[in-house]
């Protein structure tokens, strides 16, 4: 088995890096770095295994083999030709170019691509003829070749994943604009949500937030529905270690609750159905045909996390009445739970008429959109109050005794650290002036207003105020650029530890629906998943 340790880095959307960090740190990497829609670490070929294997919110895992400096396309055709690609390519191997390009001397990513492409086949040719080169493949290549441009820093990779780690491979069918599974396992993360409650989505489209939840419930590993990953190809590809990481079913548990999932549209239904009998986890999952309208009542207390529509690439025809429905069902039908939703317009998110606990910045694709979490406490706000409950900290932190106790803003986040909460500090309740301070200094030192997201919506509020009719909407928002800094990431109460059970799932009749080790496609399959976003 190969020990030596070597660099990483895995990517993700912008506002899942701590989510992702602390899949890695469970995985047992080690140098776990967050960045910006990256997080880079250290480990073996074991550690690479299981970082494309088990983590939900990676979209690739690249190993980086090359890096230098060049200042024009010139030098950085000579520098590649430089690095002996014999070490990773063969003249029967196929082989693509990925570039991503930060930088003012290289602003053309195809253009870096051809020229990276050209040191690489010259390289061959110097050296063994002519007429020696390997093949260029756009889709399904033997090796995979990763080129990050940042300024003059160069880094070549390769990407050890191939396709997408969101094409998990369970999906057969899918609504329009379905979410991205990498994203969907992210919110969920985020939630806290680990299995110990019931789970819903009452607006489930093709299901995707309810396979996900099972599998998190479950501690089944998203990759064993991939049919292949990129290291597969490589020279030092390991079959026996890799079987050995395939097969192991440690992390896999027994889910004592369920997972319920509703839509308005039968033909959403029935493609969530057929995708969740793919992945195997029909037993967990609950599904109906029903209107979150005629929702009557709900499971015990528990987490709900829904995509509803944004009025963007699929709306309702009464946005408004939509929102304020969502709002409406979970004052009275979801009491007692903790409601996420993942939304893009705030005239929208101010129909649901709730004080969100909590809202933090994600993308959607190209859509800048944001998360809430919704405290849904039972009674009304007063005798809540009364009690010590509280919109921002959902209920009071209780001491040994039992009682609710004020704590200094040092010790909240060392005990938040140390039960796994990943140190965020909830904002705290005072009285008078002090409150009234003390809230002024929460939201300049924790809460950040300042920001891409919060300009954005300070634009569309002026908007919404300035405009002559309801409905007309005056769009000011700067093109979309994934480079550009979020405004806020923060270390989310999300991040609490796997609880360790041992595996007790069945593993023959009833059991989940794993793949084939070896060159199996399922009858009548076809890849129908979303794109991979824009790196």
């Amino acid at each position: 088995m190969q020990t030596q340790q070597f660099e990483m880095v895995a990517k993700t959307f912008q506002g899942l890096e701590e989510v992702l960090a602390e899949e890695l740190r469970q995985l047992g990497a080690i140098n776990v770095e967050p960045g910006r829609r990256m997080v880079s670490f250290e480990g073996d070929l074991a550690m690479m295994y299981r970082a494309n294997m088990c983590c939900r919110t990676a979209l690739r895992i690249l190993k980086p083999i090359y890096k230098f400096t060049a200042s024009d396309p010139d030098s950085l055709y000579e520098m590649i030709k430089e690095y002996d690609w014999t070490t990773v390519l063969s003249l029967d191997k196929t082989f693509s170019i990925d570039t991503v390009t930060n930088s003012d001397e290289f602003t053309h990513s195809r253009y870096v691509t051809y020229r990276v492409k050209d040191g690489i086949v010259d390289f061959f040719r110097d050296r063994i003829g002519p007429d020696s080169r390997p093949k260029v493949r756009l889709q399904d290549a033997d090796v995979m070749i990763n080129v990050h441009i940042s300024g003059e820093r160069v880094t070549v990779s390769l990407d050890s994943s191939g396709e997408s780690l969101h094409k998990r491979g369970y999906r057969v069918a899918q609504t329009e604009a379905p979410i991205n599974e990498v994203l969907a396992a992210g919110i969920i993360l985020k939630s806290g949500w680990r299995g110990d409650c019931p789970f819903v989505d009452p607006m489930c489209g093709s299901g995707t937030f309810l396979i996900e939840a099972a599998l998190i419930a479950a501690g089944i590993n998203p990759g064993v529905y991939r049919r292949r990953f990129a290291f597969e190809s490589w020279p030092d590809f390991d079959a026996e270690l890799f079987d050995s990481i395939y097969n192991d079913d440690s992390s896999e548990r027994t889910f004592e609750h369920k997972i319920y999932g509703a839509d308005i549209s039968p033909k959403a239904v029935a493609i969530a159905t057929e995708n969740i009998k793919s992945a195997g986890v029909a037993k967990y999952i609950d599904l109906s045909v029903k209107p979150i309208s005629q929702w009557k009542e709900a499971p015990a207390a528990g987490v709900l996390v829904t995509n509803p529509p944004y009025g963007e690439r699929i709306s309702a025809d009464d946005m408004d009445g939509l929102y304020a429905t969502i709002g409406s069902q979970l004052k009275h039908v979801f009491k007692g739970y903790h409601a996420w939703i993942i939304g893009y317009r705030e005239e929208y998110f101010s129909k649901i008429g709730l004080s969100p606990s909590l809202k933090m910045p994600l993308f959607n694709g190209a859509l800048e959109c944001e998360l809430r979490e919704y405290i849904i406490f039972e009674g009304d706000y007063k005798s809540f109050r009364k009690e010590g409950g509280s919109i921002r900290n959902g209920q009071p932190r209780p001491d040994k005794k039992g009682s609710p106790r004020r704590i200094s803003d040092d010790q909240w986040r060392a005990e938040a650290r140390r039960d796994g909460m990943g140190g965020r500090m909830a904002k705290p309740s005072f009285k008078g002036k002090e409150r009234r301070d003390n809230d002024r200094n929460y939201d300049s030192k924790y809460r950040p207003t300042k920001g891409r997201f919060a300009d954005r919506q300070d634009r569309e509020r002026k908007d919404r105020d300035n405009r002559p009719e309801r409905g007309e909407r005056n769009e000011t928002r700067k093109p979309f650029n994934e480079e550009n800094p979020l405004a806020i990431r923060r270390n989310e109460n999300a991040l609490k530890m796997l609880i360790g059970k041992k595996p007790s799932l069945p593993k023959a009749d009833g059991g989940v629906l794993l793949r084939p080790r070896r060159g199996w496609k399922r009858p009548g399959s076809t890849d129908n998943n979303d794109s991979e976003p824009q790196q």
